[in-house]
């Protein structure tokens, strides 16, 4: 009996010799396994301080790129607007040397119909196109039919211009010959040296006579191609043989203005 109490004992402690070895072999694996997580997790929450400070680093990037491009922006814009500032006190300036010449030649074309009011319509005509004075002279005021010698009528017409002329200095000339359609025959070989040679002898007659500075005058011979009409009837040829002095202001200042 006692024997069997002794191998009882025995077996009771083997058993709980083999249940505590158990749970501890089964406490060191989930031992380990928390280890495992532990190392896995610290290393996540490296990746993630990582990915932190990169991502900290990129947004100081980006604000002091925003706060360049602000800077940069406002002074784009303070510099558009002194550019807009510029740009209307410059159209200011231009308008207001456009209606100045404006008014200048409209004055002038007044002095200019006045000088040669004594005149007919059907000799002489004054206008204004373009922004320029068309003084247009008959032939019959200034030629014999064929010739470019300027008949005396004529010269005191001329006169009459060039009294305004010398009064205005700023004023260019030029001097264009127009004749009609018809072909020449005799001393010009064609309209073309006719229309010369009329534009010519004006020039001189104003230059020399006249006195007006040859520097502003300049003579052009147009022939037939520039008529104002038909070149089919009388009437029409008689109003395309005509001698046009065209008076233009100096636009030095006007593009001076637009070359700044």
């Amino acid at each position: 009996m006692k024997k069997i109490s002794i191998i009882a004992i025995s077996v009771i402690i083997c058993l709980g010799a083999c249940v505590s070895k158990r749970k501890f072999q089964s406490a060191q694996s989930r031992v380990k396994e928390l280890q495992k997580d532990s190392t896995g997790t610290h290393g996540k929450l490296n990746e993630c301080y990582s990915t932190v400070s990169a991502l900290q680093q990129e947004k100081e990037s980006i604000e002091k790129d925003l706060k360049s491009l602000s800077s940069s922006s406002q002074a784009t814009i303070n510099s558009s607007k002194m550019t807009i500032a510029e740009q209307a006190k410059r159209l200011k300036d231009l308008q207001a040397l456009i209606q100045g010449q404006r008014d200048v030649m409209n004055k002038l074309k007044k002095t200019i119909a006045d000088a040669l009011v004594n005149f007919k319509p059907d000799e002489l005509t004054v206008s204004i196109k373009d922004g320029k004075i068309y003084v247009s002279l008959q032939e019959k005021l200034l030629f014999k039919s064929g010739s470019d010698i300027v008949d005396p009528k004529g010269k005191e017409a001329l006169k009459s211009v060039a009294i305004v002329l010398n009064s205005n200095p700023d004023i260019n000339v030029l001097i264009e010959g127009h004749t009609d359609s018809i072909p020449m025959h005799g001393k010009f070989n064609d309209n073309w040296a006719l229309s010369v040679a009329r534009a010519t002898s004006i020039v001189r007659i104003l230059s020399t006579d006249y006195k007006v500075d040859a520097h502003r005058v300049t003579a052009s011979g147009r022939g037939e191609f520039y008529p104002t009409t038909t070149n089919t009837t009388l009437e029409g040829r008689a109003r395309n043989r005509r001698t046009e002095i065209i008076l233009s202001p100096n636009l030095n200042e006007l593009f001076k203005l637009l070359d700044q």
